[in-house]
């Protein structure tokens, strides 16, 4: 099971954040957003269904879901990048403004200064031809106008910020010339650079091994804790999350199917693929073959079964759920969950 050393710290802190029903409102509001992919001479095809959720300054939101649940089109349709053939509908409101009904100038000149993201392939995000340093000095003569020099002075520092050893030699190499892990240093320090109100990380730590995965995770969080950028961070890892998040948001086949602070999500998930993946994860404590996998495989993209989209593969499942599909209800405790019948909250899943 994932490390809970500081769920009570992380628990205080989600608690004390700006809801919508007073203070501040959020910075992002992402409502019932939907993705189509449009196919000639056949009907557009769903692969994002009604997806909502907030996020406030300085908050982290952990979207989990496995590959092709639709996490990744997510984050592309909130910063306005998605492909030609593939259509998005809904809200995603930036300080009241929403980006969708943007033209593509006007979402270009938010996207680096108040909305950014750090790709899952940083060897493909970053221009091979290009040296690192004057890929980030180029955003900030761009955005904020400054002279050659003066960038380059800044990237300078913006690479020693991410903790790249020599940052005024390593300014000017190519990206091959990285690690993995620094690539992905110099792609956070080009996010960063800006000072966004909202940071997408998308997989920021994927095949990189659990040393550099922490030191990366810990760079985020303390460069956002500095703009107090809220954080949208991607990722199929419960553990990660775990260790990171303040809310998380559950996606299954297009879907959120359950929401909730993170410790609280952890320690009583409601709907019965959060219960699946948590008795999935290996853990110390666990008995040998103490593992529970969820049975059966998830529904390719845009062929979603009727009623609930977990139904096929849910233990629990009645004859409602092959019909109706389940409202993302509001439950105890701040969580929501797409379920007909949503799990007793006082039985915690396997420790």
């Amino acid at each position: 099971m994932a490390d809970h050393e500081n769920g009570d710290a992380r628990a205080a802190r989600s608690a004390s954040r700006p809801r919508d029903d007073g203070g501040p409102g959020p910075v992002l509001e992402v409502e019932e957003l939907s993705v189509e992919l449009l196919r000639p001479g056949a009907a557009a095809q769903l692969v994002v269904e009604q997806v909502s959720f907030t996020l406030h300054e300085g908050e982290t939101l952990a979207l989990i879901g496995e590959s092709g649940s639709g996490k990744s089109l997510t984050a592309m349709a909130v910063l306005g990048l998605l492909p030609e053939n593939v259509r998005a509908h809904g809200s995603v409101r930036y300080r009241g403004t929403d980006l969708l009904t943007l033209s593509d100038d006007a979402l270009r000149a938010r996207r680096g200064k108040h909305l950014a993201t750090v790709f899952q392939d940083s060897l493909s995000a970053l221009n091979p031809t290009l040296t690192v340093g004057f890929q980030i000095a180029e955003v900030l003569r761009v955005h904020r106008g400054l002279s050659r020099r003066a960038a380059r002075a800044a990237a300078v520092d913006l690479l020693g910020r991410v903790r790249i050893p020599d940052p005024a030699r390593r300014y000017g190499d190519h990206p091959h010339q990285f690690s993995g892990g620094m690539r992905q240093r110099a792609m956070i320090a080009m996010a960063v650079a800006l000072g966004p109100d909202v940071l997408i990380a998308d997989e920021p730590t994927t095949a990189l091994d659990v040393t550099v995965q922490a030191q990366i995770m810990e760079l985020l969080e303390e460069l956002c804790a500095e703009h107090r950028s809220a954080l949208l961070l991607i990722t199929h890892d419960l553990g990660l999350a775990a260790g990171t998040a303040d809310r998380v948001a559950l996606m299954y086949a297009g879907r959120i199917v359950e929401q909730a602070p993170a410790v609280r999500l952890y320690e009583r998930p409601a709907h019965p693929y959060t219960r699946g993946l948590l008795n999935a994860v290996p853990s110390l404590d666990a008995p040998v073959g103490g593992l529970v996998p969820v049975p059966g495989t998830p529904p390719a993209p845009g062929a979603f079964p009727d009623g609930c989209v977990f139904h096929p593969r849910c233990p629990s499942a009645r004859d409602r759920c092959a019909t109706q599909r389940p409202a993302l209800e509001p439950g105890a405790d701040g969580r929501t969950a797409a379920c007909h019948y949503p799990l007793d909250p006082q039985e915690a899943p396997r420790a």
